[in-house]
């Protein structure tokens, strides 16, 4: 019986690379089209539309804006978020998520029950970080009336670029 049902699968195997429904891949996953966000668009607006400070960073023409969204934090001491995604250089995924609510709404809004583990100074700006074993790493810093939230694949690098271009960053006119 087994002997029988080699002819059978090699068969199986020649009409399925004959009709192009398998190949063989020798140098492993290649990177698809990145989707294009109007990052300049969508925080124009959200500076329109919102009640708190919006900035727009500019990061390195390398960095490309691949998503972005508006949320609302319904939890005590709330309110409007707006989150912008990145791919870096280096092809990993950031983001960035401002907002007028508390640091601790936020965090819990995105990060669920992580807690602070340290601190770390860019350009003179206070950033709260917060890490886990098993999750993405998250900054969060308090510019007055928003807070930020970076968090992402990045190595250190990539969070202190995005955090710099941040708080340099001049709120967008509403």
């Amino acid at each position: 019986m087994f002997w029988s049902l080699i002819p059978l699968v090699l068969i199986a195997v020649v009409l399925a690379g004959a009709a192009s429904q398998c190949t063989v891949a020798t140098n492993g996953p290649t990177q698809g089209q990145i989707p294009f966000f109007d990052a300049d668009a969508a925080l124009r607006s959200d500076a329109e539309t919102l009640s708190f400070p919006i900035r727009n960073p500019e990061l390195p023409e390398d960095w490309q804006s691949n998503s972005g969204s508006r949320d609302t934090i319904t939890a005590a001491d709330g309110g409007p978020v707006s989150t912008v995604g990145y791919i870096t250089p280096q092809a990993t995924y950031m983001r960035y998520t401002q907002s007028s609510a508390s640091e601790e709404a936020l965090s819990r809004h995105v990060l669920g029950s992580r807690y602070p583990t340290g601190t770390v100074d860019v350009g003179g700006q206070r950033w709260v970080v917060y890490t886990e074993p098993t999750e993405e790493t998250a900054w969060i810093a308090d510019l007055g009336e928003v807070r930020i939230l970076i968090t992402g694949a990045g190595d250190e690098a990539a969070f202190t670029t995005l955090a710099e271009a941040i708080t340099t960053a001049q709120p967008l006119a509403g």
